[in-house]
């Protein structure tokens, strides 16, 4: 009779339990984890005040067309203008290359009012 001994039986689980801890640890090495985590130590001050601000295309059939919505705007209406711009600013330059804009509701009208702590801002890019 032949008697084999299957040690490697036991250190199999270990083993993959062993690979699947270390592969989770280098997981959150990627670049994309660190990267949420830096944005929001370099957000941009706006008259001494963080805003959260979005610019978006405003039909899928214009997108020169864009709207800026400036979120806590009542921490202070000209930080919250710049905030704005500079979001737009953005907005153009990751779509057409350039920071060319018309506005219709631009940073310097006179007649914003914030409504429930948000400002809106239109304009359309201008390659």
């Amino acid at each position: 009779m032949l008697k084999t001994k299957f040690t490697c039986q036991r250190k199999t689980p270990a083993i993959i339990v062993g690979m699947l801890i270390a592969a989770t640890a280098l997981s959150g090495c990627s670049g994309n984890w660190r990267a949420s985590f830096k944005s929001k130590r370099e957000r941009i001050a706006f008259d001494g005040f963080e805003y959260k601000a979005k610019a978006d295309q405003v039909s899928k059939e214009e997108r020169d067309h864009f709207e800026v919505i400036v979120s806590r705007a009542n921490q202070s209406l000209d930080g919250a203008r710049q905030a704005g711009g500079y979001e737009a600013v953005k907005y153009c330059i990751k779509e057409y290359g350039t920071s060319k804009m018309d506005w219709v509701i631009g940073p310097e009208t006179e007649t914003i009012i914030p409504v429930d702590d948000k400002i809106r801002l239109e304009g359309y890019c201008r390659p």
